[in-house]
Order: structure tokens, then C-alpha cells, then sequence
């Protein structure tokens, strides 16, 4: 089945001042779980690694989670397990929390303890107003890909969220930087959040799953169907309204963290004519896919996909085929972000470490994982565009929906691919302002018909089948209709999993809790329960402190931090967003 990773941030709720802060100690803490936990037994339940700033951890299962169907009743479980462990090393008024983005990340004193923001040269994200280097793990890796990020690019990465205009919101809302030396306010445009950093971008949190597949043909056949699935899924878990102490207009972080590793020059952007660089690059290094990798996906690969020829011939010389050496060749367009001197000279037959290097900082929605050399771990695909939520019971809710979508996608033998340029177009709308009930996205109206794929090594057979002229095979589409179906439209996909449900081998508890998580899915798409997103939209604008303005002061992200915490942990029930689930857990 695979395995899940949720990032958490550690937060420090003051309540003296009413203040809460995120606490810059990741690193102590992990060193602490790691030393009570895998470096005395290898087989312990969870593990710990360090994340992009010094205020997050993730956490995975110790093992990856097993096939059978009763699997899925473990997931939560290990998820309690995590924040329980996490949570029991912690100093006293200090949380952990699973809250996608901090509302008041970059504003004045967020840190625990407090820095300056560093905007000298020999700042690593040379953040003028808003973050400081210490909120930046101590992990070499992530302080490197900061400052290479910058130093590549030419210039500080620019964020701009548009702003939600609220009654008293300033029309245009135009900020001033006090210690600004001009680059801010020639970058920050009106009526929009202006982030400077790598942190606003990379400091969010988010939960993915990977899924080991039998083959490198069910591995390409997943990665594309599942590639469909990241924007409906994306808006399906929306968890981050809030940027720099402000109401934004956008539900996701997908944007926010694209533009904050964007590291093409003006050339690579088509701003400048082609000179010193190589290559017009078409998106940030961390976007949405751009080719689909089965035969099935070959007719829809419609987006224009920059490679390196001589990769791509060299690839294709040693009988490597077209569809998977154009994604290898694509991906070396990037140059790598970072390189530690010890690991310039290996042995590129039993070492990975220099394609991984390029692989780990192509962040997409999905990613297709190759066995490492001399390993017993098969091919895999990861899933990464998910929000992370705020109790174990919704993030189990979305692995579990997702990992459910893969089995049956592979039993059914489905077909959910459209044109790839209508996933992007999805994606873009997936991140907007209440998506979930609002947006309209592109997908497959019939989706048993189409290429069928013979996994295992045999090429898919396209039964003869031509692809329908015009837009036919898809059409646009609520995300109540795609997740709940619709006479005439859509079956739905919560019928085609209960469909699939009811043809397994499912002891009754199992199937009592998968049927929890799939109801909060459900009520979800049709607006029953609220996003995190809303949810967090609705207790701030019900807050007696919110002036309509847009503003989130200190007080309010107090409040809100108490709530969460109360929720995270059990103590308080939150019927609006995510129902009165059983709660069953151990």
C-alpha cells in the first residue's frame, strides 16, 4: 500500500500575552524522537525526519503499511501514535499542530525565540521585512537550496496572493516596507500579499502518500491517472486562507510555494531574450506534471515540454522509450540546487544519489520514484498535492480515499485521462476561493472506455478505440458531481468505491471505518461539512477582534491556535467540519 508523511509545526501558545508563536527547536526535537525511537529499535512505528524550517517535523509510519484490506484501520491509529509521541517531548505551552500554513507567518515577533529578518548578503533568503535565517532548519540541505534558489534566479523570489477584499478592506490595499530598499515595493503589486522568501512557501505543511506498485507499467499507469485526481483532491482538502497576518483570496498553498523556488532567471521566464541560459522554462521547478508516462497518456500529452536533446537521445540509445526518457530529459533541464562535496565522485552504477539530487528538487504533483540501486524497493508513485488537515481522522480520511482510488483504478482497469493542459487549467482553478463548491473542473465522462492497459511488461492495447474528435470525452464538472455522481453526468466516485467495497473481503470493522472516512469525502464535495479552509474563513470573520479589514491581529491567531489545539487533540468536537465521526481509535 505505501505509506503516508504529515508535516507538523511546533507552536508555543503564550497566554499571558494571548500570543502564539511557532518555536524554532525542530531540530532538538527530532534529534529526542529519533534517539527514543528508530536509533534504539529499527522496527519502531514511527519515524521522524527534518523538514524546511526549524518549526516543522515530519512523521511516517516506521513501516510502510501492508495490502489487505484491514490495513486501513491502522492508519489513524499510527497517526495518534505520531502526535502523541511528538507531543510528549514537548515544553510545556508548546503544540503540535497540523495547520497547512501559520497565518501570521513573516509577521512582526512569529518566532520563538525572536529574530530580525536578515536582509544583508550574507542572509540566506535575504528576506528585507518578513523571515529570518533561523526559521530555516539547521539541516544543510535546506539553508543551501535557499540561498542557490536566490543566487540562480538573480533576484529574491516574489510572491503575490491576491487579498480578500473584506467591507473595510483599503481599495487598492497598497503596503508600505518601512525597510524596504526599493525591491519590495517595485515586486509587491496591489491588492495583493507580498511574500519575499523561500520560507513563505516551503515553511507550509502538507500531507502525501507513495504507493509501491508490482511494476514500472503499473507505476506509469498510476502516476498518470492519479496526475487527474491532484486538483480535485487539492480543493477537496483546501487548508491555507491565510498569508502574512492577512485574509487572502486563494484556499491552497500550491502558488504560494511555486513561486517561493522559482528559481528561473529572466531569460528562462521568457522575460529576456535567451542568452546566457539554455532553455525557456515554462514553470517553477515546483508545479504541476507535464507529461503523462503511460502509452494510455501519450495522445494527451498536449503541454509544451522543454528536454535536453542530448539526455534524451542518450536515454533513447540505451532502449530507454520515448514517453519515459522525455520526463527524465525534462527534468534535467533544472540545474541541481545543491551538491556536498563529498558526494561529487560515485559510483553511478550502484549510487543514485545524482539523479535524486535533480529528482528531489523537481517537486510536482506527482512523482515517479525508481527503485534505488542494490534495494528491494520496487517502483513507486507519489502523491503530493494534499492540504494537510487538522485531526488525524481527516488526514487518515484522505490517505485512505486516495490509496482506495488506487485499487480501484488498477482493478477496474479505469481511464480518468483528459488532455493535460485541462489538468493545469484544473489546477489553477482548484486553488481559488471556495473551489470546492464554486469551481468547475474538466473530467472524464466515460471512464471504461478508452485505453486499456495490460500491465506487467505487455503494451497497452488501445482496442481499437480512436480518440473522440472535440472535447467529447470529457466535460466540465462540479466536485459534488465528480466525488458524489450525477444522473445523466457521472456515476460518481464514492459509488464506484462503495461498488468496490462491497465486492471484497472486509471484516466489519474495517468496513465501518472506512465508511466514516468516505462519508466526511463525500460531505465535503457537496458542502455539508466545510473545507478547513472555510472553516478557518468563518472563525475569523465571527472573531469580536476582526475589523473586516482583512487583518489577522495576534489575538485572533491566539484564538484560533486554542481552537485547533482543543480540536487536534479530542477534547472538542467540530460538527461542521468533519462531522461527529465514531471515534474508535486506541
Amino acid at each position: 500500500m505505501g505509506r503516508d508523511e504529515v508535516e507538523y509545526m511546533l507552536v508555543e501558545l503564550d497566554d499571558k500575552d494571548e500570543k502564539v508563536r511557532l518555536v524554532l527547536n525542530g531540530g532538538d526535537v527530532l534529534d529526542i524522537l529519533q534517539d527514543q525511537g528508530e536509533k534504539i529499535n529499527p522496527n519502531h512505528p514511527t519515524l521522524w525526519r527534518p523538514e524546511y524550517s526549524s518549526y516543522m517535523i515530519e512523521g511516517t509510519p516506521g513501516q510502510p503499511y501492508g495490502g489487505t484490506m484491514s490495513e486501513f484501520n491502522t492508519v489513524e491509529g499510527n497517526m495518534g501514535k505520531r502526535r502523541r509521541e511528538a507531543s510528549s517531548v514537548l515544553n510545556p505551552n508548546e503544540s503540535l499542530c497540523t495547520i497547512t500554513a501559520f497565518p501570521r507567518l513573516g509577521c512582526a515577533g512569529f518566532t520563538k525565540p525572536e529574530y530580525r529578518p536578515t536582509p544583508v548578503e550574507k542572509g540566506r533568503c535575504q528576506s528585507h521585512c518578513f523571515c529570518p535565517d533561523e526559521a530555516i532548519s539547521r539541516h544543510p540541505r535546506f539553508s543551501t537550496l535557499t540561498r542557490n534558489i536566490r543566487h540562480r534566479r538573480g533576484e529574491k523570489v516574489v510572491i503575490n496572493v491576491p487579498i480578500f477584499k473584506d467591507k473595510c478592506t483599503p481599495s487598492p490595499f497598497v503596503e508600505e516596507f518601512p525597510e524596504d530598499d526599493g525591491e519590495a515595493a517595485r515586486a509587491a503589486l496591489p491588492d495583493h500579499i507580498y511574500m519575499d522568501a523561500m520560507g513563505f512557501g516551503m515553511g507550509n505543511c502538507c500531507l502525501q502518500v507513495t504507493f509501491q506498485a508490482c511494476s514500472i507499467d503499473e507505476a506509469r499507469y498510476l502516476y498518470d491517472q492519479l496526475a487527474t485526481f491532484c486538483p480535485i483532491v487539492m480543493a477537496l482538502s483546501a487548508a491555507s486562507p491565510f498569508y502574512r497576518g492577512y485574509v487572502s483570496d486563494i484556499d491552497c498553498r500550491w502558488g504560494v510555494i511555486s513561486a517561493s523556488v522559482d528559481d528561473r532567471t529572466q531569460e528562462e521566464r521568457g522575460l529576456k531574450p535567451l542568452k546566457n541560459n539554455k532553455y525557456r522554462i515554462f514553470k517553477s521547478r515546483y508545479d504541476s506534471i507535464d507529461s503523462y508516462l503511460s502509452c494510455c497518456g501519450e495522445k494527451y500529452n498536449d503541454i509544451n515540454l522543454t528536454i535536453d536533446e542530448g539526455i534524451y537521445k542518450q536515454l533513447l540509445g540505451a532502449g530507454i522509450d520515448k514517453l519515459l526518457a522525455q520526463h527524465i530529459a525534462h527534468l534535467f533541464i533544472r540545474d541541481p540546487l545543491s551538491v556536498f562535496e563529498e558526494k561529487i565522485h560515485l559510483d553511478d552504477e550502484n549510487e543514485s544519489d545524482h539523479f535524486e539530487n535533480l529528482q528531489s528538487t523537481n517537486w510536482q504533483t506527482m512523482r515517479f520514484k525508481p527503485p534505488p540501486p542494490n534495494s528491494d524497493i520496487g517502483w513507486r508513485v507519489e502523491f503530493r498535492p494534499m492540504e494537510v488537515q487538522l485531526t488525524d481522522f481527516e488526514n487518515s480520511a484522505y490517505v485512505v480515499f486516495v490509496v482506495l482510488l488506487t485499487r480501484v483504478i488498477l482493478s477496474y482497469k479505469l481511464d480518468f485521462l483528459i488532455p493535460l493542459s485541462k489538468v493545469d487549467e484544473n489546477m489553477k482553478v482548484a486553488q481559488k476561493r471556495n473551489a470546492v463548491l464554486e469551481g468547475m473542473f474538466y473530467f472524464r465522462k466515460d471512464i471504461y472506455k478508452g485505453c486499456v492497459p495490460v500491465l506487467d511488461g505487455v503494451a497497452c492495447a488501445q482496442n481499437g478505440l480512436e480518440p473522440d474528435c472535440g472535447n467529447e470525452e470529457y466535460t466540465l464538472m462540479s466536485i459534488d458531481t465528480i466525488i458524489n455522481g450525477k444522473e445523466g453526468v457521472f456515476q460518481g466516485l464514492i459509488p464506484i468505491l462503495n461498488c468496490y467495497l462491497e465486492n471484497m473481503e472486509v471484516d466489519v470493522d474495517t468496513r465501518c471505518t472506512i465508511l466514516n472516512y468516505l462519508k466526511l469525502i463525500k460531505k465535503r464535495a457537496s458542502g455539508e461539512l466545510m473545507t478547513m479552509a472555510k472553516w478557518m474563513r468563518e472563525f475569523v470573520a465571527s472573531h469580536p477582534e476582526y475589523k473586516q479589514d482583512s487583518v489577522i491581529t495576534d489575538k485572533i491567531n491566539y484564538d484560533f491556535f486554542r481552537k485547533c489545539d482543543r480540536i487536534g487533540k479530542g477534547e472538542e468536537p467540530c460538527p461542521e467540519l468533519i462531522g461527529n465521526p465514531v471515534n474508535k481509535v486506541k
